[in-house]
């Protein structure tokens, strides 16, 4: 016992030995280290040594803070009777400062264990390093020795926490130490009125603390010292200026200058293997230390990345790059973004996420992920295991995120919670090894897909199942649609996904209903007409859908028959609804994809619609009425399919008003797709009739999985809240999708309900469950990972503006059906008015009259302009009900990249094409001509210009281009002999030729729609609609590009 208080007593009077060695000592080491060069060194070291104590600390007003008259004071004092206080350089050299240290305390990259403060090494080192300083350079300054505050010393955590303060009482005046020490008995109750300098919040957490709880006050100052520029006099009175929001004028580090920033000491481990894992921890020696001082400037402080590097929209015209805009990629360590997921299949419209629904709203950015989840893909790691690992709690599935503790635990991304590894995992069938589940693909695939057990069964997987229901009204066959659908679907029958279970059948309507028998045995197909279609049933259900292999001679004479069985039919009616109800009827036990081809609106029985468009209001710039449907039927039939596993695909083939939102809730709820054809005909319009064969040849052969549902699955703290696209909410975040394909689009609006303080990064997961056309049954899982920042300027550095603009396009559709189309116009301008409004408070330009936008945000009131002249927005301008309600549709359900296009096109000259920057493409290059901006002035008639609108391909000859081009790739001699309507490029034996048709088929590859090419003279009647999608320019009813930034500069400025 006796020995055990003799080591007790040691080793406090150790500490105490220490303890005024720091004191007495490194008072006057770091005052005198403050007033050297080295200044920033050893206070950036400081703060990064303690930066969790300053974050919990920590106070927005913090930043606030100013020059003011080159003289500190008391806000709560009259400024009579406020002792003067001359700021020393060294308090110039802390306002400098002030712009690094942000970025610092809000990084958690420098984030150390609270151990490390205490450490004799830390104190150690900055003794060493003030003393090496001192070798170099004498003092001309004493500091003057008087008693510490009792106030300060009791709620002081640390060393540092002391010495920092003295060092600030160090600069007040003699007679201001005199009178705090006759108010000493008072401090303890009343707050200390005397002013200190406000560099002490930003070098001490504990002056900061007692800041906050009034036991302090801190001067303000009203001037800002640029980096850029040195120091002004601080003699010149400056005026008193309103304080700006947080974060105000503080340029912010490059994100990953803080990853450079970390000492030798600090050790990474295998991402792949450990995940989330933080670095390791270990005291920094005096190597380590003087290697990190060493790298320190401020140079740094003024550098900032690509994406915050200010534009002034209103004077940098030419903001469009020349190459198309790619996804940015998210600041993460190298390994992790190998890892991360493809952002074709599933991005964020923030690549930095806030660490708080605050800084969210601050930033006034959209919150959300935008998901190709069936996208088709080269190379697809797919997972036969019998085990699938998910966690226990969330049922997340492992992914190259989560975390191994060890060989035998996991801890999960999203919920943290720990698992275990079961004994199957640990053997990894790549390299056959054992005792390796790090390496398993499914920990280092993104993306994967795993063939699920009869666990994820409702019932044995259904077989693929097409049921094609066709309109044969007069109407539609004066279209001429029949023949193109018969002889598609003739040429690609063998094509149909599906095995040997797969089942097809026919239903055709008019003002009856006309089902056909395609039994095997029979010698030819036999036709049941049902003329009851007030209470329509199945004549004979059980061969009607009949197997495709055996009956498939009986199907192929049908389709020869069909198109010439009803040509001299008189009926005009059209019994869509009654038709629909007998599909259902049909698919119910099964489930599987109905494909319907409507040419006019329905006029009997059920569902029947009443025209409700009024061709005079289809230039109105007030209201656009009827975007929403006359019935519930159609939503009703479509929830009915889903509970069945059905869904119902919509092919609109009209000339006429068709009432299309009304019709189209029977794929949207139903997680169907739709087809529309406007001014459809076979002879008058080929380009249309061209666009449906080349679409049903992608429909009909495309892959597709049945009896589907998708899960999206977030880290704690995130929460999910609005769906966009064509499905069925079964719960919260539960997506019923009878049908998925590799054209679909999803997406979905995020919030933060908790703060994400405890974490560096987010992880989203999307699994989507469904049925192949072979029977399996599949999970398909992407895992997207992102970092969590809690500066406002990083926040913007990682806008995924592309994201936002299609996120925002989902949500304006939503908005014109449930309130007004002026309301959606109007919630588009806010958008680009509320961002660029809070960036510029953030922002340290002096160009207060000027627009300035972040170049992550450069195209952003470009893509809106853009989105505010498409068809399902415009007003102004003539558009039927049917287009502007598809267009809705399309921005609903299309993938970014295909949105993207039909949002804002690109342009390109062709009438020069080279190989320069051409790509290589299956032994075939590919010219890569640069983008030229949506402007009238961009056009020269010397030139030919094609411009990609996503579903409309142009090409517009310039009245002077030159005979060569025209007669090398368009195969005339002159541009007098253009004929008005060409929608085709010859294929030519010419350089020129080849080049440019190599060009077009790579725009044409992958598209969900087909294209359709047409050549525009350029004084032909048809370059209207060209000209329309310049959206730069100015039209009749809407803004050119300049104007509109001179408009949102005015809203701002109010």
């Amino acid at each position: 016992m006796l020995c055990l208080l003799l080591r007790v007593l040691c080793t406090l009077v150790f500490h105490i030995l220490r303890c005024l060695l720091a004191i007495h000592m490194g008072k006057y080491l770091l005052h005198r280290a403050l007033q050297s060069s080295h200044s920033l060194k050893i206070i950036h070291f400081l703060v990064k040594t303690q930066p969790s104590t300053i974050r919990r600390s920590g106070d927005r007003v913090l930043w606030d803070i100013v020059l003011h008259h080159g003289q500190l004071r008391a806000p709560s004092q009259p400024k009579t009777t406020l002792p003067k206080i001359t700021l020393d350089p060294w308090l110039q050299q802390a306002a400098r400062l002030m712009q690094i240290l942000h970025p610092v305390l809000e990084s958690k990259t420098f984030s150390f264990s609270r151990p490390a403060q205490r450490h004799p090494r830390f104190h150690q080192g900055v003794f060493q390093q003030g003393h090496s300083l001192l070798q170099t350079r004498q003092p001309n300054l004493r500091p003057r020795r008087h008693s510490l505050q009792n106030a300060y010393c009791r709620k002081a955590c640390s060393m540092v926490d002391m010495l920092i303060i003295k060092l600030a009482l160090h600069q007040l005046p003699r007679h201001q130490l005199q009178m705090m020490r006759k108010r000493r008995r008072r401090m303890r109750k009343q707050p200390l009125t005397a002013p200190l300098p406000p560099a002490v919040l930003l070098l001490c957490p504990t002056a900061l603390m007692l800041w906050k709880v009034g036991a302090i006050q801190v001067t303000r100052w009203t001037r800002f010292l640029s980096t850029s520029s040195p120091a002004p006099a601080l003699s010149v009175p400056q005026a008193a200026k309103p304080a700006k929001p947080f974060g105000y004028g503080y340029p912010i580090l490059q994100p990953g200058y803080q990853n450079v920033g970390l000492s030798s000491g600090v050790q990474t481990s295998n991402p792949a293997y450990s995940g989330f894992q933080q670095f390791a921890q270990q005291y920094p020696g005096m190597n380590q230390l003087s290697s990190s001082l060493s790298g320190l400037s401020l140079q740094h402080s003024s550098q900032q990345p690509e994406s915050l590097r200010p534009v002034n929209l209103t004077q940098d015209r030419n903001i469009l790059p020349v190459t198309p805009v790619l996804a940015p990629v998210p600041n993460l360590s190298s390994d992790l973004r190998k890892l991360n997921c493809n952002p074709d299949s599933f991005r964020c419209t923030l690549t930095n996420i806030p660490q708080t629904q605050a800084l969210l709203n601050k930033a006034k950015l959209p919150l959300g992920l935008l998901l190709h989840p069936f996208r088709d893909l080269t190379q697809l790691p797919v997972i036969t295991s019998s085990t699938i690992v998910r966690c226990r709690s969330c049922r997340t599935y492992i992914n190259p995120f989560v975390s191994f503790i060890d060989q035998r635990r996991w801890k999960c991304n999203l919920c943290y919670r720990v698992n275990d590894v079961p004994e199957e995992f640990m053997y990894n069938p790549l390299t056959r090894s054992y005792g390796e589940p790090h390496k398993r693909p499914e920990v280092q695939n993104s993306t994967v897909e795993f063939i699920a057990s009869s666990d994820y069964m409702l019932r044995p997987p259904q077989p693929a199942v097409y049921l094609f229901v066709l309109d044969v009204s007069h109407n539609a066959l004066e279209a001429g649609y029949l023949t193109i659908v018969c002889q598609s679907l003739l040429e690609n029958l063998d094509k149909l996904p599906g095995d040997s279970r797969t089942r097809i059948g026919f239903i055709t309507f008019d003002s009856t209903v006309h089902f056909y028998n395609l039994q095997e045995g029979l010698s030819q197909p036999q036709m049941l007409i049902v003329s009851d279609i007030d209470d329509i049933f199945l004549p004979t259900p059980d061969s009607l859908l009949v197997n495709l292999h055996e009956s498939k001679e009986l199907i192929k004479d049908l389709l020869n028959a069909l198109p010439n069985m009803f040509t001299y039919t008189r009926e005009t009616h059209s019994a869509l609804g009654p038709a629909l109800q007998a599909a259902f009827k049909l698919m119910s036990p099964t489930g599987g994809r109905v494909s319907v081809f409507q040419t006019q609106l329905p006029s009997l029985g059920a569902g029947l619609l009443q025209s409700r468009e009024d061709p005079n209001q289809r230039s109105s710039t007030k209201v656009v009425q009827h975007l929403g449907p006359a019935t519930d039927f159609y939503k009703k039939l479509a929830l009915d399919c889903s509970g069945q596993q059905t869904a119902v695909d919509l092919f609109l083939l009209s000339s006429q008003y068709s009432d299309l939102a009304s019709l189209a809730c029977m794929s949207k709820y139903s997680a169907g797709c739709i087809y529309y054809y406007p001014s459809f005909h076979h002879t008058h319009n080929p380009s249309q009739a061209e666009k449906l064969q080349k679409d049903l040849k992608r429909y009909l052969t495309r892959k597709i999985g049945f009896e589907a549902v998708m899960r999206i699955r977030c880290t704690k703290g995130l929460s999910i809240h609005t769906f966009h696209g064509n499905f069925f909410v079964r719960s919260t975040d539960l997506l019923s999708l009878a049908n998925i394909n590799p054209d679909a689009g999803f997406a979905v609006q995020m919030s933060i309900e908790e703060n994400l303080t405890d974490t560096s990064l987010v992880c989203f997961q999307t699994a989507l469950l469904y049925t192949s056309s072979k029977g399996e049954r599949r999970i398909r899982v992407h895992t997207l990972c992102l970092p969590v920042v809690s500066s406002l300027a990083d926040v913007y550095a990682g806008v995924d503006v592309q994201a936002a603009i299609c996120l925002l396009a989902n949500m304006a559709v939503d908005r014109s059906i449930s309130s007004s189309l002026s309301d959606a116009r109007d919630a588009l301008v806010n958008a680009v008015v509320d961002s660029l409004s809070a960036y510029s408070q953030t922002s340290s330009t002096s160009q207060q009259s000027a627009l300035i936008a972040p170049t992550s945000l450069k195209l952003f009131p470009l893509y809106v302009l853009a989105l505010l002249k498409q068809k399902a927005f415009r007003t102004g301008t003539s558009t039927r009900l049917d287009d502007r309600v598809f267009a809705m549709c399309q921005m609903k359900c299309q993938p970014l990249v295909h949105l993207m296009k039909i949002i804002h096109p690109n342009l390109y000259r062709i009438d020069k094409l080279t190989d320069e920057g051409a790509i290589h493409i299956n032994d075939r290059i590919v010219p890569q001509p640069p983008l030229q901006k949506l402007s009238a002035e961009k056009l020269t008639r010397e030139g030919a210009f094609l411009m990609d609108a996503g579903s409309i391909i142009y090409i517009w000859i310039g009245k002077s281009c030159e005979n060569n081009f025209l007669k090398d790739v368009l195969g005339y001699p002159n541009y007098a002999s253009l004929p008005q309507k060409l929608t085709h490029l010859p294929e030519l034996d010419t350089l020129s030729s080849e080049r440019t048709r190599s060009f077009l088929s790579w725009l044409r590859d992958n598209r969900p729609l087909c294209p359709v090419l047409h050549v525009v003279k350029d004084e032909s009647p048809a370059k209207t609609d060209f000209f329309q999608h310049l959206v730069e320019d100015r039209t009749e009813a809407a803004f050119s590009y300049y104007e509109f930034l001179l408009h949102v500069q005015q809203q701002i400025c109010k």
